[in-house]
């Protein structure tokens, strides 16, 4: 099969097309024909080293959210059969690229993976499961600060991803949602339901105090000035710890695979009452290429490979 590693520690350009060993499945497992996988900038941050994890030994293939058909099925699994439609998230933070999502098949144990209903296409699917369970589990940490319904909660980079996710979530959570959209994706962001939108370029600094933010870009210490002291800051990445006396909780949130919330979150995007998009889908070899657009930015939606 064809699939593609990082070779070395850099940008895009250690990035290569080779061919590799048809996989197996195992006790547990499933190999899935992936017909689309996500590129995400965890994925970049992985070729580059930036993954806060530990060391990835080399080669590695990067790629966490996969989406496509079971090709056949290991010993002791009833779950699944030849031809079902799933779609899943690897958890990459275990597997450390062996595998990963960039190949045209992957062997998956069947934890990993949930039902795809027919009404959702592949490529949307595998925007799913990274963004909306960070998303979901993120909203979690806030909630965790019991603000009352109707809270303010700020969300950073709600025309990405995560940022997406979290803004239709913590609307269905009854919060009061501003969000701020990276400038010309403000219809977007609106469409998503945030009771307030905000460019990116007009800043936060006119922004009242709110209850809590989920600063998915993340912004740092822009976003900890927006708080309201003892409020909440959950980031999608180390941040600069904020001033104590402010008693603002801090927290990091890291995506960890929850199996039946993915299964929730699929079906929700299934049914519409989630909505995710996709920029643009590039073959499988040209993923050196999708990595370049992720790290020059300014996507509206995420890019799918599709081997």
């Amino acid at each position: 099969m064809l699939g593609v590693i990082a070779t070395a520690i850099g940008g895009p350009e250690v990035l290569q097309v080779t061919e590799l060993p048809d996989p197996e499945a195992g006790p547990g497992q499933v190999v899935v024909r992936v017909r689309a996988v996500c590129v995400h900038p965890a994925d970049v941050a992985s070729t580059t080293g930036e993954i806060p994890r530990g060391p990835v030994p080399l080669p590695f293939s990067p790629g966490w959210d996969i989406a496509g058909e079971v090709a056949s099925v290991g010993p002791g699994v009833t779950e699944f059969q030849v031809g079902d439609r799933v779609a899943g998230m690897i958890p990459w933070y275990l597997t450390r690229g062996n595998p990963g999502g960039y190949a045209e098949f992957v062997a998956a144990d069947t934890g990993w993976l949930v039902p795809l209903p027919d009404t959702l296409d592949f490529a949307a699917a595998a925007t799913v499961p990274l963004n909306a369970q960070t998303a979901h589990q993120g909203l979690a940490l806030i909630s965790t600060g019991l603000f009352p319904a109707g809270s303010t909660i700020l969300v950073t980079g709600a025309s990405g991803g995560v940022g997406g996710f979290a803004t239709q979530l913590a609307v269905q959570g009854g919060y009061r949602v501003l969000a701020q959209a990276a400038d010309g994706d403000e219809a977007w962001v609106q469409r998503l339901g945030a009771h307030e939108v905000v460019s990116r370029s007009a800043g936060l600094t006119a922004l009242g105090p709110v209850a809590a933010v989920f600063d998915a870009v993340p912004l740092g210490e822009p976003a900890a000035a927006a708080v309201q002291d003892r409020g909440v800051v959950v980031a999608t990445r180390p941040t600069p710890a904020i001033v104590p006396g402010r008693g603002v909780r801090q927290d990091l949130q890291l995506i960890r695979l929850d199996h039946d919330l993915l299964a929730d979150l699929v079906r929700q995007v299934a049914a519409g009452s989630l909505l995710t998009r996709v920029a643009a889908t590039l073959p499988l070899a040209e993923a050196a290429e999708a990595h370049r657009r992720v790290l020059a930015g300014g996507l509206h939606g995420k890019l799918v490979l599709t081997p």
